[in-house]
């Protein structure tokens, strides 16, 4: 019997589930997502917009905002897809997407509900400076976590593992500067 290094149930729950979302599905007010040129405006639950990234093409200008979304994007879709499957070839339950609010404590790095919609009510240079601060309290979350993983005896031994939770320290680490730089360049 192959017995596999333990790894903190916050770790796995954080990294495997869908990352930049919401508190709680409908406890706050809607939010008006702009139309495409020439059609109208809808209204969706927070819940609706589960990703950070997904609020910016309709809420900025900015090409730097645009292709930032689109790094973090898919370095998370690549992360979460490593730990799920690194989740079932261990034959472990795969948390569903909700899984970080959990007992009701949010973790490291999640935003709140309240979070959510007052940067899902911004637009241009507020939304902007309101994502890239979210944006950065999101990855320090995920600096703790790893820290808490490294920290937690046989959690980081696996090899796979060590590798990953080092990737994404570096990989975070590097997209705070690149976004503390957009805040200091965009200040007024």
């Amino acid at each position: 019997m192959k017995v596999w290094p333990v790894v903190p149930l916050g770790l796995v729950l954080a990294l495997a589930a869908v990352s930049c979302q919401t508190a709680g599905p409908d406890q706050h007010p809607p939010i008006v997502q702009p139309g495409a040129p020439g059609q109208p405006s809808r209204t969706i639950a927070v819940a609706a917009a589960t990703e950070m990234t997904a609020l910016v093409p309709a809420r900025t200008s900015r090409d730097a905002m645009k292709l930032l979304a689109q790094r973090i994007e898919v370095s998370q879709r690549d992360e979460i897809a490593m730990m799920r499957g690194w989740l079932r070839a261990r034959a472990q339950p795969v948390p569903d997407a909700h899984a970080h609010h959990q007992a009701g404590a949010l973790m490291p790095g999640i935003l709140t509900a309240e979070e959510m919609a007052h940067l899902a009510a911004a637009s241009g240079p507020a939304f902007d400076r309101l994502f890239l601060e979210s944006m950065i309290k999101h990855h320090d979350g995920a600096l703790v976590m790893v820290k808490d993983l490294f920290a937690t005896p046989g959690a980081g031994h696996d090899p796979e593992i060590f590798a990953f939770a080092s990737d994404v320290d570096a990989d975070q680490r590097m997209e705070i500067a690149r976004m503390g730089a957009l805040l200091k360049e965009w200040q007024p």
